[in-house]
């Protein structure tokens, strides 16, 4: 696939646009599905290249994959269960390849993962994986670059997260699944993939209640069952067509979406003075006469997502005044910033916190995406600016936004 984007910016977007499957549900009900024997079926799998790569660690370690006719992911893994062991070379390219260890170890007591890759967004270490799993009764060890799990006597327990971590947080639910007794996990993450990981689990025969709040309780059964199941949709990629309808002074329909997940997001583009609007068949967003300036805090779910800071920061560089942007959650999440500057944009960083000072407009030009947020929202500039705006290193927005291009034009941009 092409690693570059050229938009030429100035046309207003109108019309309706469907929204995909979550990526973030959909990579870790994927390595979930290796806990049950037999043929599952997910349904509103984005094909993007996240998911790609996630197909190919599963074909690595022995799951046989295939995609239907009907758009669907068939996931199969062997009876007696999958290799304990996922590939350097695959794993660097996937953060959510990490999601393996607790999958894995609640399968079959072993699995040996190496460190994960991913964006380049601020360091996520694993230790509040391997202290949950260990709580559990796993032995891990870190070397080499790979994490050495075994499970010896699984037993549940009593799992305090120091940070509400999303990763952390769903292998410590995979491996609890299958452990014998009640785990509890508190301070656990209440994001929307959390719940939807506990349906899937709950779905195959596992029993948790209270994903969605921040102690979820899980009874570990002896058997998970496969079947069909359909992910969420992706309130991320909702969100930035969402800003796309409000930076492009358009109109768009936002279709295959649930309101809840995106309040934050709707709360901050009515405060930017979009009107927001819920109807039957999505989520209406219309452009204010102008962008109104605000200031956003990311926190974790249910605060305003981390992953919609830098899409939010290109709206606000055309803002008529003085926006304030405070990262909680990345260190690393404003490298965006060098690159909306490089077209017109006048923002300022100091630590966390980012201030951004409203412009008339943005000029093309040529930049980079620096990760897959990054990317979108170097599009949601170029789609505003005057003139053609190249972006390099596309490849990052391919991993997390299903057909980008041809959804854009759809709506009456012009990319290429």
């Amino acid at each position: 696939m092409k690693d570059t984007l050229v938009i030429e910016g100035g046309h207003r977007l109108q019309g309706q646009v469907t929204i995909s499957g979550a990526k973030n549900a959909g990579l870790v009900l994927m390595a979930a599905s290796i806990m049950a024997d037999g043929e599952t079926i997910l349904d509103n799998v984005p094909v993007i290249n996240d998911v790609e790569v996630m197909v190919c660690i599963l074909n690595d370690i022995g799951v046989k994959t295939e995609w239907r006719e009907d758009g669907s992911l068939s996931i199969c893994p062997p009876q007696g269960g999958v290799q304990n062991h996922t590939s350097y070379e695959l794993a660097k390219l996937l953060r959510a390849s990490n999601l393996f260890l607790g999958a894995m170890l609640g399968r079959q007591g072993e699995a040996t993962i190496s460190l994960p890759g991913g964006c380049d967004i601020g360091t996520r270490p694993m230790d509040l994986h391997i202290k949950g799993l260990q709580a559990l009764g796993a032995e891990l060890e870190l070397e080499h670059g790979y994490i050495y799990g075994r499970v010896k006597k699984a037993n549940g327990a009593r799992v305090y997260l120091d940070f509400p971590s999303v990763g952390a947080t769903e292998n410590i639910m995979m491996m609890a699944a299958k452990t014998p007794g009640q785990s509890i996990i508190e301070n656990a993450a209440k994001e929307p993939e959390i719940v939807d990981l506990a349906n899937f689990l709950n779905f195959m025969g596992a029993k948790v209640r209270g994903a969605g709040t921040d102690i979820i309780r899980i009874e570990g059964v002896e058997e998970l069952k496969p079947g069909r199941y359909a992910i969420i949709p992706d309130r991320i990629e909702a969100g930035t067509y969402m800003i796309a309808a409000a930076i492009s002074r358009g109109e768009i329909l936002v279709q295959n979406v649930i309101p809840t997940h995106l309040h934050p997001v709707i709360a901050k583009l009515q405060e930017a003075g979009a009107t927001v609007r819920e109807t039957d068949q999505g989520i209406l967003v219309r452009a204010g006469k102008q962008i109104l300036p605000i200031d956003i805090k990311t926190l974790p779910y249910p605060g305003f997502p981390t992953d919609m800071q830098s899409q939010m920061m290109a709206l606000l560089a055309l803002a008529d005044g003085s926006s304030m942007i405070v990262e909680n959650v990345f260190e690393n999440r404003f490298q965006i910033v060098d690159e909306l500057k490089r077209m017109g944009a006048r923002i300022k960083v100091e630590g966390h916190t980012a201030v951004i000072e409203g412009v008339d407009s943005l000029l093309g030009a040529r930049v980079k995406a620096t990760d897959l947020r990054a990317g979108a929202a170097l599009i949601l500039g170029g789609l505003a600016a005057e003139g053609e705006t190249t972006i390099d290193n596309a490849g990052y927005i391919f991993r997390g936004y299903e057909n980008v291009r041809e959804k854009l034009n759809a709506l009456g941009a012009k990319l290429s």
